[in-house]
């Protein structure tokens, strides 16, 4: 699997060792930063995990900040792009189970390294479940998209 990979300032030094674990269950991983400890902010690493994803460059994703919430609000804001914050190995992995989360956010000063290592197996091994009421709710969730983007043209016309 193809995995875009970024952290601001409070997730550097947790990232290495992700990025450590999924190379080592053969994913082809791409790290677009930070990679240096100075201060960073995390809409613009979610920005660029998000287009990664959009673009067709990754499969899914990886953001890692301080309690990995403002990735997953940053993320959620680009269509195509659901991204789930998880704490524990349950919603990691039902996050792509029922909801196809294509990004996965963690809080780095929430969970520490072996917690992350078993989250990212929980959710990176893990395979939506094509099912009727996935597909329904995901069809919803893209509609919602479609929606605000529709207004936004909307305000930009009037």
């Amino acid at each position: 699997m193809r995995i875009a990979v970024a952290s601001d300032h409070a997730g550097y030094d947790l990232k290495p060792r992700l990025i450590e674990s999924l190379r080592a269950w053969n994913h082809e991983v791409a790290d677009l930063g930070c990679h240096t400890p100075d201060p960073v902010d995390f809409p613009d690493l979610a920005r660029l995990v998000a287009d990664a994803i959009v673009r067709g460059e990754a499969d899914r994703g990886l953001l890692v900040c301080g309690t990995g919430v403002g990735a997953s609000i940053a993320a959620n804001k680009i269509a195509g792009v659901r991204a789930a914050l998880c704490h524990d190995v349950h919603s990691a992995h039902q996050a792509v189970e029922h909801d196809d989360a294509n990004v996965l956010c963690l809080g780095a000063q929430i969970v520490g390294p072996w917690l992350a290592v078993d989250l990212l197996r929980a959710y990176f091994e893990a395979e939506f479940q094509d099912e009727a009421p996935f597909r329904r709710r995901l069809a919803k969730i893209a509609a919602l998209e479609r929606a605000k983007s529709a207004d936004r043209s909307q305000q930009s016309q009037g």
